[in-house]
């Protein structure tokens, strides 16, 4: 008789490793086929990263705007919500006040053997239902009744001032959610930017940066004595000395960084740079782009002068201070300061002279 043979042992060590291995291999494989990761992602060019932080930059700037709206918003509601409660304090001193009159009255009429029916208001747990009663309408006298009914007014109005400081509560809550929001967007696009301009060259990024020859020509002492010309052109062609003073303001920051949010005296955003300008010619302007183009008279681009807002994009995201000769001076982004460029570098949307 021929002897068994034992059947082989897979080795499940081995069996584990030889499909792990394949699958590895596949998914590989797969993965270059189809995600191209078994490739360098192919580097960008200079352009094409400039191309992408500036688009970053422009989104940026959307939802800072959104994010100033918003603040505006919430520090109204702030400000509502604290008066509320300081008007709500204040009544009920006053109510207090009231309240102690009426209880001494009624202690005095307690000692002499009686208690009138209108002045147990002072010594009730619910005044307003006490007060609903009809044998209190029927057995208060004139002058007690006239003193519950001043109580009972302010009863009210306390209960609707704490109504509406409450609603208020609320609304400054959904603003302050929303401001996060816009904050968390306006971060994140700003950091996806500087992560694609750390991968230019330095020369590149330094050029990205300070915006060019003409920005850097412009720290010189020959540059400085042109600006001090062009500001005293711009402000004498200004439409009145309000725009005028706005000019001469703007050309005075020329080199102030950018930071979102931010309305000086020594960095800004570009609507905080507009607000900024005309409040030093003590014109009040809204804070947002796209309520700063609503709060003047709109003028056409053949019709511009010193002073005129100019507006960019098709959402109203950005703002610059017209200063003659197609120039205007504005707040461009986080990686370049307040500086003098041509209007036609970015898509105009509009533009309104501040009266």
């Amino acid at each position: 008789m021929a002897a068994h043979r034992k059947p082989r042992q897979r080795s499940v060590g081995g069996t584990t490793a030889r499909t792990a291995a394949t699958i590895a291999l596949a998914g590989a494989a797969t993965a270059t086929g189809f995600d191209g990761t078994g490739h360098a992602e192919p580097q960008l060019t200079p352009a094409q990263v400039k191309a992408k932080v500036d688009r970053l930059y422009q989104e940026a700037e959307v939802a800072t705007e959104k994010y100033n709206g918003a603040k505006e918003k919430a520090d109204s509601a702030e400000q509502h919500l604290s008066t509320l409660r300081d008007e709500a304090a204040r009544r009920t001193e006053k109510l207090n006040s009231a309240r102690e009159s009426l209880g001494s009255v009624a202690r005095a009429q307690y000692r002499d053997g009686g208690l009138d029916p209108a002045l147990q208001l002072a010594l009730s747990g619910d005044p307003d239902q006490y007060l609903d009663g009809a044998e209190f309408v029927e057995r208060a006298g004139s002058r007690q009744a006239t003193s519950v009914a001043t109580v009972r007014g302010q009863l009210r109005e306390i209960e609707r001032l704490r109504g509406a400081a409450h609603i208020e509560l609320t609304s400054l809550k959904s603003r302050q959610a929303e401001l996060k929001r816009h904050k968390d967007t306006v971060n994140g696009k700003l950091a996806a930017a500087r992560r694609l301009l750390s991968t230019l060259p330095t020369a590149e990024r330094a050029r990205y940066g300070e915006g060019g020859d003409a920005t850097r020509a412009a720290r010189s002492a020959v540059a400085t004595r042109e600006r001090l010309a062009a500001t005293g052109t711009a402000t004498s062609e200004a439409p009145n000395s309000r725009a005028a003073a706005a000019v001469s303001f703007a050309y005075s920051k020329l080199g102030s960084p950018y930071v979102w949010g931010a309305t000086g005296p020594s960095a800004f955003d570009c609507s905080g740079l507009i607000l900024a300008a005309y409040r030093s010619a003590g014109v009040s302007l809204p804070r947002t782009t796209y309520a700063q183009i609503g709060a003047g008279q709109r003028v056409s681009r053949s019709e511009l002068r010193p002073g005129d807002l100019v507006f960019f994009y098709s959402g109203i995201s950005h703002v610059g201070l017209y200063v003659g000769n197609g120039q205007m001076i504005h707040a461009p982004n986080p990686s370049a300061p307040v500086r003098v460029a041509p209007i036609d570098e970015m898509p105009f949307a509009g533009a309104t002279r501040v009266g």
